[in-house]
């Protein structure tokens, strides 16, 4: 076992071991799993599972029945069983961004619309699990609400921290110097001087009642209070949460389904001057995007006329509305880019004469020349008069400009163009519009390209900027086409523009552009409806202009709309006969074909009337063939007929007045159609014009059919060019879609035959249609998919449920449908990356299923446009909960199901009640096709509505297709299972709350055969993530992630011991597999994942039976009476069941807490040294426990103690399975080492540190009995040969495993522990203590100075990359956690190693910050450090109170059972290493009471078997005596004078006690750096004054002896300041320790003290050979006394033996009168007197010879160590030496200079560091062989 690190040889683990052996005895099977069978300590043997099997769950709801809680048993009531309102259906209103919701006028609507329609307004339907925010995945350790619950915290108060005044602590050490003179002044022991002194000095405020007799009792219940009182609750908000990812089981509620935005700008336009002003100008904007070749937004027309102006126009113009006098607009740009263009145009009232003509005043007039060109102006105002008086209603093109919007965003300024000037508004708005994130809708593969990469095109945070445009260009008439627009704006980009060439038209347009705000007031919707938050109508709106996306959007409809854009766009009359010059097109919307059955759905521009009938074109003067450039917006009716069509008339306009010449001369006509078999027409057309009226009936047929005896332009040759765009959430625009909801409706309404397109379709071919039609959606297009798939898959779930009568028949679509289902959900996976959250859910699917998906309504057509339908279920007479609703929800909600239908009769019970009603009970065969057996017999229902009345429940049909599925369809619903599932849990609980059976008792809820689909569906889900984990990775941690889901939702609603089936099912699936497999820890991490998610269900301790108890009552807390408890069916007998059940993995335990069995199971295969290649998962595993255990923490369900004990109680356990783990723990007492911490080397491990002994710390290393032990047992090193590797833990999942522990000792039941300890063996109590040492170093507090200095530094890559590697190359990690850790690039922080334990990657949660690389500094604020201080010292404070805590039960269980007092020294190291640690003034308070008590309890302990922990004792509380904090002192001395005042008491001589201090006083004052004098004079002073308060002693000796001691000590703390003096002087230095030991000739013990301290001096400087003499000099008093007491013939007689070393060491012969005799009470008594003692100083003698280089002094120091290891017949000792001789002879012999043998320098120690130069001057002279 040497292999193992020290400390950790000592601990056996035969347990394990003989269970593995004995049960691979009789056990065939993997040799991987054997290993795992049965790890934790002795588990009960009778058992047959072994850990890796799982074992039958409890059956939960028999068992709540059969183990009712007594009635009085208070807060414990809550965790026996779910709350009733754990589930609740919410119906809420959906969120409508207008005033009026957006639904068409008519009344009367076809059924597609009429679904539209209540898909766009129906009530979200929304599953609450109300307290689903308790369940781990939102546990607020984990997230920044850390911050909050850390609030209020009391600063904890240490030493460390507490860092002298500077003008004191001069002021101080000058008053020391002076004392001290006088000190040097005096000779030594003049006890006048130290009297003085002391006199002088104040005492610490002494303890009440320290001196009274209590009974030990009280004394315990008084401390027990004092450390229970002012405790902080939660030990978790103090431990920053382990470093994960997004918790795997956390699921974020999907956003609200709503109304698609891009980035919005607001473009406000405030004036338009031109250098002349004599008619209106008519303006309107638009953005284009050149690279798409897209116009991306309607236009936004504003009017910035004069009133004069305007007024010009009076006689054509209605009044205006209000809605037409917007002058600022809001556009949507989803895809900012690099191309986008604000392109202005500009009309104006058409005149005689071309555009060029009409443009020249405007170029050749300035306004400064006004007066000069005053009668030109007159006339040219008096002919744009009678322009607007006679041409008033026609316009013609004018002119154009174009601003580059991404110049204006990225540099909110300096356009290129010159001609523009920009000035920043400054002030008003600072940006604070919050940033609207919209990738998340849009399908990001498109948006990655420009958002994500581009940031100059982010349009949410530019500065604001007022432009003023002063060049704009006049149109050509030639050129007015869009293409030529695209040519000119490409053109604009380069440098040398063709346009710059041009004669600008001068003029002032000034436009402010700014980010658009989150909720404007004043805002209209492209449909004019009014958006919320219009305080007043009267007030001039802002526009929202509608966007036409450059590439698709995918967002599904959520709002009405349905508008037609009709774009006219050339004309060619070139080859018509007659005079048609200046062209203009009226376009009118016709309902028929009389002329006066034009509709006013045409939207007005701007200053006109909101409506209109019709629209006029703009003339291009004397042009034959003309381009026009109009948008014509129309509000199209909701339901379309056969005779609407849109009616284009062409007019000449005669611009000169003439006698006889009408003003307008039709002069063509065409139209087209708006329906053309049932669908919308829409997209480009060429259409011939006809030269006279249409003749009757001609709506319906297109303008290409000949009609006869028709004219025609050009031979009926198409002349007109004209595009029409529908914008319309009814519209499908996509042929498939169209068909099947046609279909679907068709049904519904029970229409045949049924158009589609050319075919007539009969009701006996509807069933082949209808499947073609619902397999066809895979070709259709993706984007109307998207837009429609709320309503396309409620009409897929219909049919599921509903299935049509179609002649007659039941046609069972079913399977159809799921296999439709299945694959858009596929499609949208695939296309749609970007939408996807951690668990591959898309977000589009997952907000249909959380708001939209509710169980279709089965009554079909229900008058119900609002929420009947689809959606409004079924509700039987359920009146009573319809006061849950809100009140909104129309009476049809709740209907009374009148008796007189004919399928139901009075309320139903259950759905299956019904279907048997309907059958008349005939027993179907299962066998036969389920899907529509129940059916089959029901003639009666066959009735003429075309849908099967009764209904299917849509869970039950829809875990019977997955079931029965195969091949790709299987593969389909595989990929994306999650969302069946969904839809099957929301299904589940729908059906439940419209039965009124959410209360209902579980067993009852579900029908056996749905039961057994799940277990079915389960058991081959399972089969296939144990069969495909190595192939599809990806896929396999999707689908096992969906099931873990999937049954934490089923906990919620069904059966839970039916679900703890299933979850065994999984298990059982998952081990089988395990056995065959070379390396099972990719598969275990799936099922770590699988379980986590489980058990993060919101009552996971309820699930777990907290109040089962697996033993008879052990507290006053309330329990099962042991009547009911015997019938458990667990045991026979309540006395069999021990208390052990509790603590070990046993099955009863696995059994009845379920969960935390399956969780503490994982952990504890998981931490077996001896699990191969699972090693990867410990941190994954301890996180696990680890977040279980904060979530309870921090969960205000458990505030109360005693809730938090039944708690604590699942986890007893975890107390056993980390006692197992002790060897692998790191171990963070080695950074004491670095610490200067005393440390003690054990003796045994000397030879194995191969001559490097004296180690930088050896002053206190070497300081023998003195100096505390701070070892476990056999240290807490590593030893240098490790041999078979235990793969250690890294330092964070240590300190998670710990923080753990701690947690359930803080909260578990005292009296239980207390019963637990009673029945464990000394080995196991005395491993718990080492488990308690190891949190003590653990949580030590680091030190505000240690935070400073983390901060200083840049932090390196975490060593714990290596372990992300083995990790990752093991596979534990899967794909998708790599990525997304890969994907954040983040950076744990690796704090300093000395502090943290060297590779610890604690992350301290800056608010979830993700540290960037590393070449950062990450510099803290004052009080960010501060923060991190006061919560380390709290959790270091409130950890050692929980060891102390669990201290003092062991100490009680040492006091019941009398047999353990070899424990008590175990308590007592770990008590003396918390002292030893840095700890709290609170803390140590406390720590002195208990350790006052433990003496007053076992004084022999100290006084006569412990004997070396006394000196520690000693140590300690000197060492608390010299504190800068008063409490501390003062506690610290009253302890120290207890302690004397008892060894009086017990031999009315405390010679012991005595000596250990005054040894403690020299150690302590001899390695001490930051040692103050006066605090430790004030203590003496206190120590003092109780011996002189003490009445009962008042007549002994004993008030002396105190202040003898007292004294003395006080003169030695007086020698040591003159040394403190002379630390920077080493040479003097060692002179006054060679002294000051002198000086302590009678006293072996301080002698061999300070002889050792010096050692430890010179071997800093590294002078070893006279660390060596020192050494010999130890080795030879050692000698002197143990010849003295032990007459052995092999141990050397005294210091005689080692003159041949150096013939000084004659110093230390005992032969002087004084010396006190070495069998007296307490002298010699330590460590180093012994013959082990002895040897340990050769040794280390020996090391420091042969590194000084002197190897004929090593062979003399093994002279005298040989015949001692012959003695004992150390075999392997004495060959380690002889290996050494020989090392050490052959470089005598190989040393070519002479080397000085020792033997001939006359050696003195106190040569000090000079001897070092005597030895080589020397050596060069003299050699002797």
């Amino acid at each position: 076992m040497a292999e193992r690190r020290a400390f950790a040889q000592k601990i056996s683990r035969t347990v394990a071991a003989e269970v593995r052996k004995q049960i691979s005895g009789q056990y065939s099977g993997s040799p991987q799993l054997l290993k795992n069978l049965n790890i934790v300590g002795n588990i009960s043997h009778h058992t047959a599972v072994p850990l890796t099997e799982a074992v039958d769950p409890v059956d939960l709801e028999d068992y709540l029945i059969t183990h009712p809680l007594p009635v009085d048993s208070g807060p414990l009531r809550d965790l026996i069983e779910f709350p009733p309102d754990d589930v609740e259906v919410v119906y809420s209103p959906r969120d409508c961004r207008t005033l009026a919701s957006a639904v068409p006028e008519e009344s009367e609507m076809d059924p597609h619309v009429r679904d539209c329609i209540r898909s766009y307004t129906e009530d979200w339907a929304i599953v609450i699990r109300k307290y689903h925010k308790l369940g781990t995945g939102f546990n607020p350790n984990t997230l920044d609400k850390q911050k909050e619950r850390q609030k209020g915290l009391p600063k904890q108060v240490f030493e460390s921290d507490e860092a002298p005044d500077g003008n004191n602590y001069q002021d101080e050490q000058d008053d020391l110097k002076r004392r001290s003179m006088s000190i040097d002044d005096t000779p030594r022991g003049s006890w006048a001087c130290s009297i003085f002194d002391l006199k002088n000095s104040l005492p610490d405020a002494l303890l009440p009642n320290l001196l009274d007799r209590t009974p030990n009792e009280e004394i315990d219940r008084q401390n027990d209070d004092q450390r229970k009182s002012n405790r902080h609750k939660e030990l978790f908000a103090l431990h920053p949460s382990p470093d994960e990812e997004e918790p795997i089981e956390r699921l974020s509620v999907p956003d609200v389904p709503k109304e698609h935005f891009g980035q919005r700008l607001l473009v406000k336009c405030l004036s338009l001057k031109f250098e002349i002003e004599i008619e209106p100008i008519f303006a309107s904007l638009a953005l284009y995007d050149v690279k798409e070749k897209k116009k991306i937004s309607e236009n936004f027309y504003f009017d910035l006329n004069s009133e004069q102006m305007k007024g010009l126009l009076r006689p054509h113009v209605p009044p205006a509305a209000i809605t037409t006098l917007a002058r600022s607009a809001i556009f949507s740009i989803t895809y900012p880019s690099q191309d986008v263009f604000l392109v202005i145009k500009l009309e104006k009232v058409l005149q005689q004469g071309d555009i060029g003509e009409c443009a020249e005043p405007y170029m050749i007039f300035k306004e400064a020349d006004a007066t000069k060109n005053k009668e030109k102006l007159e006339k040219l105002k008096s002919q744009a008069d009678q322009f607007c008086q006679r041409l008033g209603k026609y316009r013609m093109p004018f002119a154009w400009t174009a601003i580059h919007l991404m110049n204006i965003v990225s540099s909110a300024g300096s356009l290129e163009r010159d001609s523009t000037e920009v000035e920043i508004s400054t002030g008003e708005r600072k940006g604070s519009w919050s940033e609207r994130r919209n990738s998340s809708i849009v399908g990001r593969r498109s948006l990655e390209r420009t958002t994500s990469g581009d940031d100059a095109c982010n349009l949410t945070s530019f500065r604001p900027a007022t432009l003023t445009v002063t060049n704009f260009f006049k149109q050509e008439g030639d050129r007015l086409s869009d293409e030529d627009l695209y040519k000119f704006l490409a053109d604009m980009r380069r440098p040398s523009s063709v346009l710059r060439r041009l004669r600008p038209i001068t003029a002032q347009l000034k436009i402010d552009i700014s980010p658009a705000p989150e909720n404007p007031y004043y805002c209209l919707t492209p449909e004019l409806l009014q958006v919320k938050l219009y305080p007043d109508s009267r007030v001039r709106p802002t526009r929202e202009i509608l966007e036409f996306p450059a590439r698709d959007v995918y967002v599904p409809n959520t709002t009405y709309r349905n508008l037609l854009y009709i774009y006219p766009q050339s004309l060619n009359f070139a080859n018509r006969q007659g005079s048609a010059r200046n062209i203009t097109v009226k376009v009118q919307f016709m309902y028929g074909e009389d002329p006066s059955n034009a509709m006013p759905v045409i939207f007005g521009k701007s200053s006109c009337s909101e409506f209109s009938k019709e629209a006029y074109t703009a003339v291009v003067y004397h042009n034959r063939s003309p381009d026009f450039h109009e948008e014509i917006k129309v509000k199209l009716p909701a339901t379309l007929t056969d005779h609407h069509h849109l009616l284009f008339t062409f007019y000449h306009v005669s611009c000169q007045q003439k006698q006889n010449t009408p003003l307008e001369t039709p002069v063509g006509y065409t139209w087209i159609p708006m329906l053309q078999n049932g669908r919308l027409k829409t997209g480009q057309f060429c259409l011939p014009v006809s030269l006279e009226k249409p003749p009757q009936a001609y709506s319906v047929l297109s303008p290409e059919v000949p009609l006869p005896g028709m004219k025609w332009v050009d031979n009926h040759k198409g002349v007109f060019n004209v595009e029409v765009v529908a914008v319309s959430s009814i519209h499908t625009q996509d042929p498939y879609l169209d068909k099947f909801f046609a279909l679907v409706n068709a049904l519904d309404e029970h229409m045949f035959p049924v158009r589609i397109g050319d075919m007539r379709i009969m009701e006996n071919n509807l069933e082949n249609e209808l499947k073609s039609s619902i397999s066809a959606l895979n070709s259709s297009q993706l984007e109307p998919v998207v837009r429609f798939l709320h309503l396309l898959l409620d009409k897929l779930i219909l049919l599921v449920v509903r299935p049509p009568v179609i002649a007659g028949q039941i046609v069972n679509l079913g399977q159809a449908s799921f296999e439709a289902m299945a694959s858009i959900i596929n499609r949208l996976h695939k296309n749609l990356e970007g939408n996807h959250d951690q668990h591959g859910r898309n977000s589009l699917l997952a907000s249909y299923i959380y708001y939209v998906f509710r169980l279709p309504n089965t009554y079909p057509n229900s008058p119900s446009p609002g929420p009947g339908g689809l959606g409004g279920s079924v509700h039987y007479a359920t009146m009573a909960r319809s006061a849950v609703r809100p009140a909104s929800l129309n009476l049809n909600r709740s209907r009374s199901l009148s008796n007189s239908n004919p399928d139901i009769s009075g309320t139903p019970t259950s759905p299956d009640d019904e279907v048997r009603s309907i059958i008349g009970s005939k027993a179907q065969d299962r066998s036969c096709n389920r899907m529509s057996s129940h059916t089959e017999t029901s003639s009666f229902l066959q009735t003429l509505t075309g849908r099967l009345p009764t209904k299917k429940l849509f869970h039950e049909e829809l875990a019977l297709q997955w079931v029965v599925c195969s091949g790709s369809v299987r593969e389909s619903a595989l990929q994306q299972a999650w969302f069946f599932f969904e839809l099957m849990v929301k299904s589940m609980v729908h059906h439940l709350y419209f039965n009124d059976k959410l209360d209902a008792p579980r067993k009852s809820r579900f029908p056996e055969r749905f039961m057994d689909d799940i277990a079915a569906l389960v058991s081959t889900i399972a089969s296939d993530i144990v069969s495909r984990f190595q192939k599809d990775t990806e896929m396999v941690e999707r689908l096992n992630t969906s099931l873990a889901f999937f049954l934490n939702d089923l906990l919620s609603v069904m059966d839970r011991g039916f679900v703890f089936v299933l979850i065994k099912t999984c298990y059982k699936q998952v081990s089988s597999k395990l056995y065959s497999l070379p390396n099972p820890s990719v598969l275990v991490s799936l099922r770590l994942d699988f379980l986590r998610i489980i058990c993060s269900h919101e009552h996971y301790v309820t699930l777990n039976l907290p109040c089962s108890l697996l033993t008879p009552p052990a507290s006053p807390s309330p329990s099962v009476s042991s009547a009911t408890s015997q019938s458990s069916g667990f045991s026979t007998n309540v006395q069999d069941q021990k208390i052990a059940n509790m603590f070990e993995l046993s099955v009863p335990f696995r059994q009845q807490h379920y969960l935390a069995g399956l969780v503490l199971t994982e952990l504890a295969v998981i931490l077996d040294p001896d699990a191969e290649g699972l090693f990867g998962l410990h941190k994954k595993v301890i996180n696990m426990v680890h977040n279980l255990l904060s979530s309870h923490d921090s969960d205000p369900r458990f505030s109360d103690p005693q809730i938090k004990a039944r708690v604590a109680m699942l986890y007893l356990p975890l107390i056993g399975i980390i006692m197992e783990t002790v060897p692998q723990l790191y171990d963070f007492t080695e950074t004491h080492n670095q610490r200067g911490r005393p440390i003690c080397i054990a003796t045994d491990d000397y030879e194995s540190e191969s001559g490097s002994m004296i180690s930088q710390t050896v002053a206190m290393a070497i300081a023998g009995t003195s100096v505390p032990q701070l070892t476990r047992p056999g240290s807490f090193l590593l030893t240098s040969t490790s041999g078979r590797q235990h793969t250690t833990f890294s330092a964070e999942s240590s300190r998670s495993l710990l923080i753990c522990l701690l947690w359930v000792l803080k909260n578990a039941d005292e009296t239980v522990l207390q019963k637990w300890f009673t029945d464990l063996s000394v080995l196991q109590l005395n491993r718990l203590l080492d488990l308690l040492y190891l949190c003590v170093s653990c949580f030590e507090y680091k030190g505000k100075k240690v935070f400073e200095r983390m901060n200083s530094l840049t932090f390196k890559k975490s060593k714990d990359m290596r372990a992300k590697l083995e990790e990752a190359i093991l596979g534990s990690i899967g794909a998708r956690q790599e990525m997304v850790r890969r994907s954040r690039g983040q950076l744990e922080r690796s704090p300093s190693g000395s502090a943290f334990g060297s590779q610890e990657n604690l992350r301290w949660r800056k608010d979830m910050t993700h540290w960037r690389q590393n070449t950062e500094k990450l510099d803290k604020s004052r009080a960010e450090i501060e923060h991190e201080a006061l919560i380390d010292g709290n959790l270091a404070t409130e950890a050692n109170l929980i060891i102390l805590d669990t201290l003092e039960i062991v100490v009680q269980t040492v006091s019941v059972t009398e047999s353990k007092e070899s424990i008590l020294g175990g308590v007592l190291k770990v008590l003396l290493h918390s002292m030893a640690c840095n700890q709290s003034a609170v803390y140590l308070q406390h720590c002195f009471a208990t350790q006052r008590a433990l003496v007053s309890k076992f004084p022999e302990l100290l006084f006569e078997e412990e004997t070396e922990q006394c000196a520690d004792l000693c140590l300690r509380l000197l060492r608390h005596c010299s504190s800068s904090i008063n409490t501390i002192r003062s506690h610290a001395s009253a302890s120290l004078y207890l302690l004397m005042r008892q060894n009086f008491e017990i031999g009315n001589n405390f010679a012991r006690v005595k000596m250990q201090v005054t040894m403690s006083l020299s150690s302590l004052v001899g390695t001490s750096q930051n040692f103050n004098e006066e605090f430790l004079r004030r203590s003496l002073k206190t120590i003092l004054t109780y011996a002189e308060e003490d009445l009962e002693l008042r007549e002994t000796t004993f008030p002396d002896q105190v202040q003898d001691l007292v004294f003395n000590l006080h003169m030695i703390l007086s020698d040591t300041v003159k040394m403190k003096e002379h630390q920077e002087d080493p040479e003097m230095l060692i002179d006054l320790m060679y002294r000051i030991a002198k000086g302590y000739q009678t006293s072996p013990d301080l002698r061999l003290t300070w002889l050792q301290n010096m050692a430890g001096k010179h071997s800093e400087r590294s002078n070893h050979a006279e660390a060596a003499q020192c050494l010999v000099h130890s080795a030879a008093l050692v000698a002197e006394y143990l010849s003295m007491l032990e007459d052995r013939k092999y141990l050397p007689v005294g210091c005689v033996t080692f003159q041949n070393i150096s013939s000084n060491v004659l110093e230390e012969s005992a032969v002087s009168d004084d010396v006190v005799s070495p069998d007296e009470e307490g002298i010699c008594s330590g460590k180093y007197f012994t013959e082990s003692g002895l040897v340990g100083l050769l040794e280390q003698a020996a090391a420091s010879f042969s590194m000084a280089g002197m190897y004929e002094a090593v062979n003399e120091v093994y002279k005298v160590l040989i015949p001692i290891h012959e003695a004992n017949r150390d075999a392997k000792k004495l060959s380690t030496i002889h290996g050494k001789l020989q090392e050490a002879f052959s470089k005598i012999v190989h040393q070519s200079e002479c080397v000085c043998s020792s033997r001939y320098l006359r050696w003195n120690p106190s040569l000090g560091g000079s001897a070092k130069a005597h030895v080589k001057g020397l050596a060069k002279l003299i050699y002797e062989g």
